[in-house]
Formats: structure tokens, sequence, C-alpha cells
């Protein structure tokens, strides 16, 4: 099947893909859906949002002290943020396999948060072996698509990163086709973000043989700026030809092991991609660990009273691309 490509020229003059002072970005936008290999809002528009990531909701991590309304309200009221993604953790100690509730919980709290504010939020079954876990995944989408799939905020995001050796084909592919299903027959249709192939970079498999019989289905793409170049935006936009819709869930301005000086040179390449292809995406992370992805320096309060001299150097660039990215046009030139 043949499907639309929208190209730069073709779209430019259209709406700027965040939300305005006429309203939030749900008001402004409303329900998403997956036109030919872009994100559409309710006006069939294609949009690009940019928001943060939260770091992993483990217990006893310390990360999830932030995940509470002070914090997305912040992110939302000064930030204009019109996304954020929660990644509730389902590897190592403390994660949602084994404190079930506890991680249940942070993001119900994430959840109610962002649709107060009027934001999209991603949820996020962080996962690098998801497929051992499928039975818990299953259930964890459907109670949250049973209590919440009547929003259009929600944003399911079925498997965070599979890793190089996990194959698309056997393995990704069936273990996602089971979870769309669950979750359509529930919530019929709030997006659904599928993730790829060694972590999340090799969309072009995906393209190849892309999950078919369901509407409004996207792909994850992840980039960390001071690792991953041209080659990967080859891929990516390999996949945008071929006609698939994709979703920067998580990138980083550093080094993908998540550290590292911050790599301006190339996070602008990524961004000008993102523009030109109008790409949503999150940031990682909305964290204080000491490590260069973090947003926030270590020891920072989780109750969003934040100034600049709370936020890392990757923090202070990641909150003025957050922050302008409706002032920016397609073309990578100011309004």
């Amino acid at each position: 099947m043949k499907f639309a490509l929208f190209t730069p020229l073709l779209l430019a003059g259209l709406i700027s893909a965040t939300c305005t002072q006429a309203g939030t970005a749900i008001e402004e936008h409303g329900a998403l859906a997956v036109s030919g290999n872009r994100i559409v809002d309710k006006h069939q528009q294609p949009v690009s949002f940019a928001g943060p990531s939260l770091f992993w909701s483990n217990t006893g991590w310390s990360a999830d002290r932030y995940y509470n309304p002070d914090v997305i309200n912040y992110i939302q009221e000064q930030w204009n943020a019109p996304i954020i993604r929660t990644a509730i953790g389902v590897d190592g100690n403390g994660s949602v396999i084994s404190h079930r509730e506890e991680n249940y919980r942070k993001a119900e709290t994430v959840v109610d948060a962002a649709i107060k504010q009027g934001m999209y939020i991603i949820l996020d079954w962080h996962a690098h072996h998801a497929e051992k876990h499928r039975a818990e995944a299953i259930a964890f989408f459907e109670h949250f698509a049973k209590n919440y799939g009547e929003h259009p905020n929600i944003i399911y995001e079925i498997y965070n990163e599979p890793l190089a050796n996990t194959d698309w084909n056997d393995v990704i592919k069936p273990y996602s086709e089971s979870l769309v299903k669950s979750i359509r027959t529930i919530d019929p249709d709030n997006l659904i973000i599928v993730g790829t192939q060694s972590w999340s970079q090799d969309v072009d498999k995906a393209a190849d043989n892309p999950i078919t019989g369901y509407n409004n289905i996207a792909y994850t793409l992840h980039f960390y700026a001071g690792t991953h170049k041209a080659s990967l935006r080859e891929k990516a936009q390999y996949a945008l030809n071929k006609g698939v819709a994709l979703m920067v869930t998580e990138w980083g301005t550093v080094n993908a092991n998540g550290d590292g000086g911050v790599n301006r040179d190339s996070t602008e390449q990524w961004l000008q991609f993102m523009r030109e292809n109008q790409l949503s995406h999150a940031n990682w992370a909305l964290n204080d660990k000491a490590e260069g992805a973090s947003m926030l320096k270590p020891g920072t309060p989780p109750d969003g009273n934040w100034s600049d001299d709370d936020l890392t150097e990757s923090g202070l660039y990641v909150k003025s691309i957050i922050k302008n990215w409706h002032d920016i046009d397609y073309s990578g030139d100011e309004d």
C-alpha cells in the first residue's frame, strides 16, 4: 500500500505544532493519529512536539521522586512543554515486575498531572527484554487503556529499547502485535509507539515488515548525538520514505552511555532533521544523576521550583529547545 509522503515544502505554512496562548496542547490539537508517514492532529495537520523524558521509575533509584505534579506543572508552565514521557522501569531492582503497585501509582500520578495540564503523556514500558515479561506488559497497558484510554493525551510506548540481538521479525514484531491487539480491544484510537531493534535504531527493519491491520501505529527512533550521526538519520529517512511514521521518544545531547559533554554540532543536525520531518521528541532525562544526559544538577529538589542555576549544561540547552520549539519553522529558521 502506498502512502502520501509529506515534505517540508508541502508543509510550509502549516500551524506550528505545540500549545499556544489560545489553549493547551490537547485543546489545540486533540486526538493524534497516523496519516501516511506523519503523526497528525485533529485538524489532520502534521505535529511536532518537544518535551522531556523522566528517568527510570524504579523504587530505590531516587529518580522516581520527580514523578510528581509539581514537576509536571513546572515543565508545562515554565518550559511550555506539550508532552512528557514516563519511563516505567521493567528491568533491575525496584521495577514494575517486583514493585507493581508502586510503579503503577507513579505512572498514574504523572498521567493525572499531564491530563490536568493538557499535555500528551507517553507511557513507556522501559525495558530491554520486554518479551520476557509479555503478560505483565499486557496487564499494564490494559490497566491504563481501561482507566485512561478515553483521554486523547495517552500515547502507549510498548517496548523502550530492544537489544541488537533481539530480532525484529521473530521477537519484537510478534511481541508488539500481541500488545497492540490487547490495547486495541479497549482503546481503538490512541497512538501506539513500537520499539525497534538495536536500542530502537533499526527503524529500517520495521519499515520493511511493519505491523498491519491496526491504525495509529508509529515506530520508535532513539539517538544520542555524541554517538549517532548521519548513518542513523539515513535509516530514519529510509523508514519515512517507506511510509511509516516515527517518534523520537528518547534522545540525548551526549554519548549513548548517557555521559560525556554536550555535542552541539551533532545535536543541531538532529534538530534540523526532526524539524524537517515533523518528528515529536522527548529528551533524556529529567533527573539529577551525575551524568551528562541529566537536565538537573545533583541534589536538585523535586519541587519544580527551579532556576537556571539548577540546570546542567544539557538541561539549559534542552530547556531552550523545548521552550522555543514552536517558534522555529521547518526550515530551521526562527520565526
